[in-house]
């Protein structure tokens, strides 16, 4: 610790940055693994349009005095709160046509503990007994959850023909029901899916502290854009898998491995550094790198991990295609903007100073390891 009080001010401020960052990274992926989400199915015909709308037991718990979350995963319990949960939903999710307010009629309430989620089912019929051209929706379920969102799917003659999604800044939607303007067009579902793969990346980013770990002994562009690619590829593959339901290994195990393979790159790292500190090298890296390796075949596990934030997104298979593209496309967006950030800093120490670099890059590396080990303790404790 002495030693690091006497770097040079500039060496102090590069590993505070990193060590800074990958706090932060541990602090935002915790969060992510309990997402607020919510989901409303609209599907209209020419009568009329049934709703239903699919919210955690938790948050419903919280908006319900005296009642715990597990009481709305029972039938006896979730009928017993119907009245509560019908008035809750009715005076946060409001629909009209033409400046008109549509009644909605409550019909039924289905608890989904699989999910730890409770379903209400509503009929809302034409006031003119005809289909109008366009719905205005108001929706904000739990205004108290700043991260909350609601995902809205609008189906017509059982096609889906919208995806929106309604947060803090998003309140008010108009939809329109046929004619000109009724599709989604596929640029406004790659822009939406975008957006929110760019915003998971940065609330769940432990394969983005994988990547700074590999980053750490520097390289050049070409070296570190293989390993990059190389992580990409893998877990785009395994996304895809999990997300279509062809092989999804249970996150029990899929999670706690992710946190491990953290542990391995910074174990990996800080032996490597530690090895080559008294060579003459310009940086401390192996003859042989073995971080193309790590990258592409960690990256397998990394991929089950980020599939499980798409599920909890619960995209619909009518739209799946462009949804998981756009998505996938909006966390590798994030994901460079990681490099292009750290990759950087890393250069310039070196370039300063051999050792300055080294320190930097070590410092950082035993931070990427206590990171990971925590997060594997935290993950084993919870499946505990």
């Amino acid at each position: 610790m002495a030693e690091y009080f006497r770097l040079p001010h500039f060496a102090k401020y590069s590993v505070c940055a990193l060590l800074a960052l990958i706090i932060f990274f541990s602090s935002a992926s915790a969060r992510a693994h309990d997402l607020p989400l919510s989901y409303i199915d609209l599907r209209a015909d020419k009568s009329g349009v049934n709703i239903s709308v699919e919210a955690s037991a938790k948050n419903l718990a919280h908006e319900l005095s005296g009642v715990k979350e597990g009481v709305l995963l029972t039938a006896t319990g979730a009928r017993a709160q119907k009245e509560k949960l019908r008035a809750l939903v009715a005076a946060r999710f409001l629909i009209s046509s033409g400046g008109e307010k549509i009644p909605v009629v409550f019909q039924s309430i289905e608890p989904l503990p699989e999910r730890g989620d409770v379903r209400l089912h509503f009929r809302a019929d034409w006031k003119t007994g005809r289909e109008p051209d366009a719905l205005q929706i108001n929706c904000r379920l739990f205004p108290y959850e700043l991260r909350h969102k609601t995902f809205l799917n609008l189906y017509q003659n059982g096609k889906l023909e919208r995806q929106e999604i309604f947060d803090k800044n998003v309140t008010r939607l108009d939809l329109h029901l046929k004619g000109k303007g009724s599709a989604q067009s596929t640029l406004a579902v790659v822009s939406q899916f975008f957006r929110e793969g760019l915003h998971h990346i940065f609330i769940g980013p432990d394969h983005i502290l994988f990547i700074i770990g590999l980053l750490l002994l520097g390289g050049s562009v070409w070296q570190l854009l293989k390993i990059v690619t190389a992580f990409t590829l893998a877990h785009s593959i395994t996304l895809a898998l999990a997300t279509l339901g062809i092989w999804n290994p249970p996150a029990r195990i899929i999670e706690p491995l992710i946190a491990l393979s953290i542990v391995f790159v910074g174990i990996h790292t800080t032996y490597t550094l530690a090895k080559g500190k008294d060579k003459d090298e310009e940086k401390a890296r192996p003859e042989r790198d073995l971080r193309l390796l790590f990258a592409f075949g960690f990256g397998f596990i990394h991929g089950f991990g980020f599939a499980s934030v798409l599920r909890e997104l619960e995209l619909p298979r009518a739209a799946l295609g462009w949804s998981l593209f756009s998505f996938n496309a909006g966390v590798e967006f994030g994901q460079m903007c990681i490099v292009l950030t750290v990759a950087p800093l890393l250069a310039l120490s070196y370039k300063r100073s051999r050792v300055l670099g080294w320190r930097v890059a070590a410092a950082a590396s035993v931070a990427v390891i206590l990171m990971g080990a925590f997060w594997f303790i935290q993950r084993i404790t919870l499946v505990g």
